[in-house]
């Protein structure tokens, strides 16, 4: 019976030893596992990278989802809508929480819309709208607004019964109709001579380029260049200047690169559309975690929209002009741009 009994504590001892090996480090992996499972996964698809914004709108969106305890899985498409519909196509298969997408084409996306939203995840067209397609939010800029304060400051500035070529940005690019439509508008009320119209197939500035070359008779007639954005104004001004007319010519854009800004000291370049992208990126990143977390978006700034189909939650940023008289205030002293970038042509017009 002695005997017995110490086969019987030994044996039971070992059994405690092995339970007791085997459920420590067990414990602390599972609950590292579910952590990571319970962490919010965001899946970004951009158009590309060859507009200088989209970095800046990056790099604010994922340190704020971080801080806010999510990850972001970044992807570029390139330019390619086929490329980008593989890329929502991965992240739905990855089972993402949010994708936010920055379409190539606005109507070119509802069926993977809508593929992700039979997954159960939440979709966020980010600046861009996608037509016809149930997504959970839309947020940009007012880009009404922002063909408005192009047209204001060309009229502004004696436009006001002369001509202009408009030379926009990709057609597929739903925000180009917003711009150019009160663009027009406002040129029309101001008997503005609208000379032609062209638009550079996605976003590639060097078409514009090519358009001027191919049109020089017709661009020599123009008074005003309104530009879809600061990347075509980078193709644009030096043809003018190589035919003497730069800084006669007046010539508008929007995104406030840093090449625009400094034409504008210079210049060059009448005015561009500061959008505080930081701004829009962190309240994207905020509006992908509540919608992962609780379904919806709430908020002073949140209205509704219809996108032709389905009434959608919509968060429009306010832009800003800026010219030669504001720049220091919005741009400098905001931090987007630094004074010596700024001004690093024209030394001596640093205030």
């Amino acid at each position: 019976m002695k005997r017995y009994g110490r086969i019987t504590w030994c044996a039971l001892f070992c059994l405690l030893l092995v339970l007791v090996s085997c459920s420590g480090p067990g414990k602390k992996r599972d609950a590292s596992e579910e952590r990571e499972e319970a962490k919010i996964r965001i899946g970004m698809s951009f158009d590309s990278f060859v507009i200088e914004r989209w970095q800046r709108d990056r790099d604010v969106f994922v340190s704020t989802a971080k801080e806010l305890g999510a990850e972001v899985n970044v992807q570029n498409a390139n330019g390619e809508i086929e490329e980008q519909k593989r890329q929502i196509d991965y992240f739905i298969k990855m089972n993402m929480d949010v994708i936010v997408i920055i379409c190539i084409d606005s109507d070119g996306l509802k069926d993977s819309v809508e593929k992700a939203k039979e997954a159960g995840i939440q979709v966020i067209a980010y600046d861009r709208l996608i037509n016809d397609a149930d997504i959970d939010l839309y947020i940009s800029f007012d880009n009404a607004r922002v063909g408005g304060m192009m047209a204001d400051t060309l009229i502004a500035n004696g436009l006001a019964g002369g001509s202009v070529l408009m030379l926009g940005g990709s057609p597929s690019d739903s925000n180009v109709s917003l711009v150019e439509g009160e663009f027009r508008r406002i040129m029309a009320e101001n008997d503005v001579a609208v000379l032609d119209s062209f638009h550079a197939d996605r976003w590639l500035a060097e078409l514009a380029a090519d358009y001027m070359y191919e049109h020089m008779p017709l661009v020599q007639q123009a008074d005003a260049i309104m530009c879809g954005n600061d990347d075509v104004a980078s193709r644009v001004v030096p043809v003018l200047a190589e035919k003497r007319m730069a800084g006669r010519v007046l010539v508008v854009g929007q995104d406030a690169d840093l090449e625009a800004c400094q034409r504008i000291v210079e210049g060059t370049q009448l005015m561009t559309v500061y959008k505080p992208v930081e701004k829009l990126a962190r309240r994207a990143a905020e509006c992908a975690v509540a919608l992962a977390e609780d379904g919806t978006v709430t908020g002073e700034d949140v209205r509704m929209l219809d996108n032709g189909v389905f009434t959608i939650a919509y968060v429009a940023m306010e832009p800003v002009c800026v010219t030669k008289e504001n720049i220091n205030e919005v741009i400098i002293n905001s931090g987007f741009h630094l004074k010596e970038d700024v001004y690093l042509n024209v030394p001596d017009k640093m205030p």
